[in-house]
């Protein structure tokens, strides 16, 4: 099964431990980097994305795999 890829701008929602969260993806990552303290493992193939929620100050970094688009 083929990674699902977004590009920056893309609306798109997750599961949180808050429940769903929406947001706008700010920053694709295609290679290992710090983020809040942890090594995010993403890489061309795998990419992780950086998400700014729609509704509160907070940043996350999820695999594509956790997103699902939103109809903008």
């Amino acid at each position: 099964m083929a990674a699902k890829r977004f590009k920056i701008g893309d609306h798109v929602s997750w599961a949180s431990e808050a429940g769903r969260v929406r947001g706008r993806i700010t920053r694709i990552v295609t290679s290992p980097t710090e983020f809040k303290g942890y090594t995010v493992h993403a890489s061309t193939d795998e990419a992780q994305y950086e998400i700014e929620s729609d509704t509160t100050d907070h940043v996350a970094m999820h695999k594509g795999a956790a997103l699902t688009k939103l109809r903008t």
